[in-house]
């Protein structure tokens, strides 16, 4: 005759030896049990937070062929908005396309700045690598503005990748 299967130790109401098991789901056993990654992993950082990284870059790579680049400030906006910085609204945009970046002079205590807009670069990129390109390009573009230069002076690799 077979004999019956005894019941788990913890069954019967009888405590397990390791005591109760923690618990690290929620209720229902479909919550996340923490973060996916580390925050020092690549995967925690925000687009936003990695689109400021490829401008800063781009500006340091910038700065060490020209110093004066230092007092220049780098900022990356979500989207171009007519009329801000004070430039007249009809000025920005000429309603055919939508600026990657702009150079805005430096008036009164504020100084020279460069700003990247994020979401047109997204749009026209596919890859992360594709992005970095645009970005420098972008960079480069406005500081040959600044300085009154071509491109190609400011970075002689412009447009060669």
């Amino acid at each position: 005759m077979d004999s019956p299967v005894p019941p788990p130790a913890a069954a019967g109401g009888e405590p397990s030896p390791a005591g109760p098991r923690p618990r690290h789901r929620d209720r229902h056993g479909r919550g996340m049990r923490g973060p996916i990654a580390p925050p020092q992993v690549p995967l925690s950082v925000s687009r936003a937070e990695a689109f400021v990284d490829l401008v800063h870059d781009s500006a340091e790579r910038l700065e060490r062929r020209w110093p004066q680049l230092a007092s220049v400030d780098f900022a990356v906006r979500e989207v171009p908005v007519p009329g801000e910085d004070g430039e007249p609204p009809g000025e920005f945009l000429d309603g055919e396309s939508v600026p990657l970046g702009r150079y805005v002079p430096a008036h009164g205590d504020r100084p020279d700045r460069i700003v990247v807009y994020r979401r047109p670069v997204e749009i026209r990129t596919k890859s992360r690598d594709e992005r970095a390109l645009l970005v420098h390009e972008v960079v480069v573009e406005q500081v040959a503005e600044l300085l009154g230069l071509a491109p190609e002076s400011v970075d002689p690799r412009y447009g060669q990748d």
